[in-house]
């Protein structure tokens, strides 16, 4: 089959996954600008030649993931199959080519987004918000660990045809940390409706860790670390944007399926520097 050539935009988290031990969602655009969605992919288990960056360009033998009614969901053929590592799109000319791509992907509305996410014709699981106010970014503590049954599960996969037994494997297996802290956004659209809403993004998750090292295992600084880069930073000094998606359990039935998955922060225009300084 043809390969589908796709620009990485966003990679969630790891989850744990009993039959991957670990899953990245991971999504972006095809050449014609249409959204897709690429799951499963554990990505750490990949070749190193096959690990894609965000604003990448790869090429990957995709199938529509059958297992997942949203248009935009696809899944590899084959996760031994080699995934082409193509050219990266950077930021230089402040961030110009990343823009031209987004910019016709841009809502500016919740309740109309959220509207298009409930319309059966339509469908919407992947889309780019414009906020219209940060209010605050917070943190609030989460189960610290992996849940243990599905934790026991994944190692007990692990030990069968292995060398080792469960107790030896459970010594060796290194899955990602989960983070005890989940982050969310407080923000309005143009829609004027109050939202939180968490934000599952790898980056967040790697810059809470890199923190935490420097703050000498401080969680409280590290979070306030992490705050200062995606609301000081981000929000203030830059022109922030929402990567959202649906989840697949809530997509039909929560009042907003909606998450953020990833940020897009490329410089503030002149214009909105000069409004800024009035």
């Amino acid at each position: 089959m043809a390969l589908t050539k796709v620009l990485i935009t966003v990679k969630t988290y790891p989850t744990l996954s009993e039959k991957y031990d670990e899953l990245v969602c991971t999504a972006g655009f095809r050449e014609d600008g249409s959204w897709v969605r690429i799951f499963p992919v554990p990505f750490r288990k990949l070749d190193y030649q096959n690990r894609y960056e965000k604003w990448q360009w790869i090429e990957i033998d995709l199938v529509k993931n059958t297992s997942d009614f949203r248009p935009e969901s696809f899944r590899p053929t084959d996760l031994d199959k080699e995934i082409r590592i193509l050219e990266k799109i950077n930021t230089k000319g402040d961030w110009g080519k990343r823009k031209l791509l987004v910019e016709d992907k841009i809502w500016y509305n919740m309740t109309k987004l959220i509207a298009a996410a409930k319309d059966s014709k339509v469908g919407t699981s992947l889309a780019i918000v414009k906020p219209k106010e940060i209010i605050d970014f917070v943190w609030e503590p989460c189960e610290r660990e992996w849940n243990k049954q599905k934790m026991d599960k994944v190692i007990a996969n692990k030990a069968q045809g292995s060398l080792f037994d469960e107790a030896e494997t459970r010594l060796v297996f290194n899955v990602v940390k989960k983070l005890p802290y989940d982050f969310s956004y407080i923000f309005t659209t143009e829609d004027g409706k109050t939202r939180k809403i968490m934000i599952e993004d790898w980056e967040l998750g790697a810059l809470y860790w890199n923190c935490l090292k420097k703050a000498n295992g401080n969680e409280q600084e590290a979070c306030q670390k992490v705050k200062e880069k995606y609301l000081d930073y981000m929000w203030h000094q830059r022109d922030l944007h929402f990567f959202m998606g649906t989840t697949k359990q809530f997509h039909n039935v929560a009042p907003n399926p909606f998450i953020i998955i990833g940020t897009f922060y490329p410089p503030k225009t002149d214009t909105q520097q000069l409004s800024l300084s009035f």
